[in-house]
């Protein structure tokens, strides 16, 4: 069968397949994106991102005008291309440990539409061995081809410009599936990195499970220095004056989203549940709505106040709400507060959403979830305000 694009992109209407698409196509390349989200589809088909993607629409518009993006949610598509690109990654169970089942109940879906000899990329975070286990599970049912595993590594919001300025890692079951990849990645990226399969599917739990600790140890400090009177973030502010050692320390807040959470959790696994920093990360950073909500308890008489969240989505200027504390927040709080309210200027499709004067005014308190920038100078009307960020110059009191 001849092939229609140069890349199919599995899961092409999401934060890592979109994205990636886009650039791609900008470069001339015959791109579909294949996903089973058909209102996102459409919505791309009209022009319009689903999400928040900066620089994306300019993109979007000229690909749709060359008419280098198509868009389908027929998993036959796949097999019209030369390269498939899949944005799925191992998914976890309510244990958060890694569901190869769910994945091999994938990999069988998948195996009627894949040609022998394509080049098929994992894009997503999966589990240490799953690249080489995908190449051998797809040949032992008649589909021998080119795999390869080259882990996304952006910043959400920001994949535009960082796809063309990032090293991209690479690798592939064999030299010649790894080099057609970096090929690939050519197209779009500076550069790339050779590494195994499992060196690569490593590296990528690596880094999101060091964020992730790293994002615990700051929560932790914040709540020492709470419990014993003292300001964390003043502390912060002046252990990095001038000193280079400390400027990678971050500062306390919400921390996780889609996937550092559950990357965090997929090593643990691997290492036979002995990744004790990992289990204590996760202890620290889903922990800490329980702290603030406890402190606020102690402090204030919640149950005749009307709390106010500012910003629902996992971070800040996002729109993403996946596995966000916010709404971790949210639910904790509906037990022990009057009421709770919920704004965010970006958050879309939650109709419990409602415009921030009117959270503020029938707010008795406000709490500070995510960062956006719409925040920074917000008159929040004499209002308390509790911002363990330390990120609003407010006219308003410290809870």
């Amino acid at each position: 069968m001849p092939t229609r694009f140069d890349v199919c992109i599995v899961g092409g209407a999401g934060h890592v397949g979109l994205p990636l698409g886009l650039v791609f196509a900008s470069k001339g390349l015959r791109v579909v994106l294949q996903d089973i989200n058909a209102q996102a589809l459409a919505e791309i088909g009209r022009g319009t991102m689903p999400f928040l993607e900066h620089g994306a629409e300019p993109l979007l518009e000229k690909a749709l005008a060359m008419g280098t993006l198509s868009t389908s949610a027929d998993p036959a598509t796949m097999g019209m291309a030369d390269a498939v690109v899949i944005t799925i990654g191992t998914p976890v169970d309510e244990f958060l440990s890694p569901n190869m089942r769910l994945f091999r109940t994938w990999a069988d879906s998948i195996i009627p539409y894949i040609v022998p000899g394509q080049l098929i990329v994992l894009r997503s975070t999966v589990y240490p061995g799953t690249t080489e286990w995908l190449a051998k599970y797809l040949e032992d049912n008649g589909k021998k081809v080119r795999m390869a595993f080259c882990p996304e590594r952006i910043v959400q919001g920001h994949a535009i410009r960082e796809l063309q300025e990032l090293p991209q890692l690479v690798s592939g079951i064999d030299d010649a599936c790894r080099d057609a990849a970096a090929a690939l990645l050519l197209r779009i990226c500076p550069s790339v990195v050779h590494l195994s399969p499992k060196e690569a599917e490593f590296a990528k739990l690596f880094t999101n499970a060091y964020r992730y600790i790293q994002f615990a140890a700051a929560n932790q400090f914040y709540m020492i220095a709470q419990d014993a009177g003292v300001d964390y973030n003043k502390i912060l502010r002046y252990i990095k004056k001038d000193y280079p050692r400390a400027r990678d320390i971050p500062g306390a807040g919400f921390a996780a989203g889609p996937c550092l959470l559950k990357d965090t959790m997929q090593l643990a696994a691997c290492a036979s549940n002995t990744f004790s920093l990992g289990h204590a990360a996760m202890l620290v950073n889903e922990g800490i709505v329980l702290y603030l909500v406890k402190a606020l308890r102690q402090k204030y008489e919640l149950e005749k106040m009307t709390v106010g969240l500012l910003g629902m989505a996992f971070k800040a200027d996002c729109d993403d709400t996946r596995s966000s504390l916010s709404y971790k927040m949210k639910k904790t709080l509906q037990f022990s507060a009057r009421e709770v309210l919920t704004t965010d200027p970006f958050v879309t499709g939650d109709p419990e959403i409602r415009p921030l004067d009117e959270v503020i005014a029938r707010s008795d308190l406000l709490i500070l979830c995510a960062p956006h920038k719409e925040y920074k100078n917000l008159d929040v009307k004499g209002k308390e305000l509790l911002d363990m960020w330390d990120f609003v110059e407010s006219n308003g009191a410290r809870a």
